[in-house]
């Protein structure tokens, strides 16, 4: 069994003004450096795999935040492995522990992509370079099945620029989650905190791309599904699920 484990500490840009607490997004973000750090280990990092002209891309990602966010300069541990390889599919679960105690956990899915047919490849690169360990934290490894939109409530219209991009000139996946979030009213965000969120990337975007994020009702009182397009056709699909805020007191 071969876990990776970094510490983190929580930075002034990623905190949620309205508690001091750790954004959700920005805990995505230490996961995905967590993992890119984890492949370094193994030379199979983004840089390591453009000499065989590959890059790295992760369609599907999926968190769930079940404790108490840390909160400001408090330093965070996140814990990560490869769960699961396929021919094509690489699988990561995690867990981000504060105080010793796991407060989001999740999984997500990788590819490694040949830059000129953009297909993915085989993984016979990572042959022996990793030790599977099969431990699952939120269950089986399948496709998320998006809740159906029903009433629209809001729109955000966005063109793409310089800070969205990757080191593969791509669209971040941050900016994305950025879009669905800014969708949402200042009251919401002050009343209710992210309980879970899936995405689901479909298509890469790239620089002046103009983006339509649309967040749409379900059939669920408590959950979202944005849907991001460009000319009409959805680049990225993300499901979101909220839980009222229980106020604390700022340590």
């Amino acid at each position: 069994m071969e876990k990776y484990k970094k510490r983190y500490s929580v930075i002034l840009d990623n905190m949620d003004l309205n508690e001091y607490k750790l954004r959700p997004i920005a805990a995505i973000m230490y996961i995905q450096d967590a993992f890119a750090r984890l492949c370094a280990t193994k030379r199979i990092a983004a840089f390591d795999l453009f000499a065989s002209n590959q890059y790295w891309i992760v369609t599907e990602f999926n968190i769930n935040f079940i404790d108490i966010m840390p909160f400001w300069s408090e330093e965070i541990e996140v814990e990560i492995w490869i769960s699961e390889i396929t021919k094509i599919k690489i699988y990561t679960d995690y867990e981000i522990k504060y105080k010793n105690k796991t407060f989001a956990k999740g999984n997500a899915l990788w590819f490694i992509i040949d830059k000129e047919t953009r297909r993915p490849a085989k993984t016979d690169i990572l042959n022996d370079k990793f030790n599977i360990c099969n431990e699952l934290t939120i269950g089986e490894h399948k496709k998320f099945i998006m809740p159906e939109p029903k009433e629209k409530i809001s729109e955000i219209k966005h063109k793409n620029n310089l800070s969205d991009l990757d080191f593969n000139n791509h669209v971040n996946n941050k900016s994305y989650i950025n879009l669905a979030e800014m969708t949402a009213s200042e009251k919401f965000r002050e009343t209710y905190s992210l309980q879970s969120l899936n995405i689901r990337f479909n298509k890469e975007t790239f620089l002046d791309d103009n983006l339509i994020c649309s967040t749409y009702k379900t059939e669920h009182p408590d959950v979202y599904t944005h849907i991001v397009e460009k000319d009409g056709m959805s680049v990225c699909d993300i499901s979101t699920k909220w839980k009222k805020r229980i106020k604390e007191k700022i340590l």
